[in-house]
């Protein structure tokens, strides 16, 4: 299980991706226990009960095709409302359990003091553009760092498009005139099992166009000095023409100090 105060401990925050691999093997783990056993109870019935031609003891409380128990604390009425209770326990235990986990996908890592970093994400046909509080943009290519919450706000300049990674498990739509909001965070570690730098695929998940199909992005992770180096020297990249326009796309997104090394928008 997932301790929710451990999710909130700096880069011991779980990523979306863990969380939703974490409910899934949950739930099938328990649906093949309890289908193990339903079946099996089943067929140990079938096989205990089986018609062998013998006269049946007259205390025999034989099942009736569409009998239900009369609640009289007869065999059959102890075993309906058991497996009605217990199949409740288990449900409500599965639902607020699953509950809790949602609640942490939607609301993200608390970052404290630490801080997180906001993007703003831009689709339009057929590509993604990346504004960075700094007035910094990237074309088709996220470059973050690891051990940081990455909070992503994605709108489009044309059609509906659907920013999303399926390595990270997020997904969100990208519509003219509107903003939502999704986040993610890559741990150190699996920066260094890839070697680091850790890559993933960005595609669009809404029909947009004839160049649909093409409408791919990188998100690039690397270590977090690694990235406060390479964010300062795009300081001043796009001042002048390019600054009005991301000031109204970034809106009040802010980079933290401790986020960035002291580098702040």
């Amino acid at each position: 299980m997932i301790d929710p105060i451990t999710l909130q401990q700096g880069t011991d925050w779980r990523a979306q991706a863990e969380v939703f691999d974490e409910i899934f093997f949950v739930f099938l783990t328990l649906g093949t226990v309890i289908g193990i056993i339903v079946v099996s109870y089943t067929l140990w019935n079938v096989y205990k009960y089986r018609d062998d031609g013998s006269e049946a003891p007259e205390d025999f409380d034989a099942p009736v095709v569409g009998e239900l128990p009369t609640g009289q604390g007869g065999p059959k009425a102890k075993k309906l409302f058991l497996s009605f209770g217990l199949s409740a326990i288990v449900v409500i235990s599965l639902v607020v359990y699953a509950y809790g986990l949602l609640l942490y996908v939607e609301d993200g890592p608390d970052t404290g003091d630490e801080g997180d970093i906001e993007i703003t994400v831009e689709g339009y046909q057929f590509g993604w553009e990346y504004f960075y509080p700094n007035g910094h943009t990237e074309m088709n290519e996220l470059i973050v760092p690891a051990d940081q919450r990455i909070d992503l706000k994605i709108t489009s300049r044309d059609v509906w498009h659907n920013f999303g990674s399926s390595d990270l498990r997020i997904k969100s739509d990208a519509i003219p005139g509107e903003t939502s909001e999704t986040w993610f965070t890559v741990s150190s570690e699996e920066v260094r099992e890839q070697g680091g730098e850790a890559t993933y695929l960005v595609e669009c998940f809404e029909l947009c166009g004839s160049g649909h199909s093409a409408m791919k992005g990188q998100i690039t992770v690397i270590p977090q000095d690694e990235w406060e180096e390479w964010y300062a020297g795009t300081e001043g990249d796009s001042e002048g023409a390019n600054s009005s326009s991301v000031e109204g796309d970034l809106g009040t997104a802010s980079v933290t100090a401790p986020a960035v090394g002291g580098v702040s928008a």
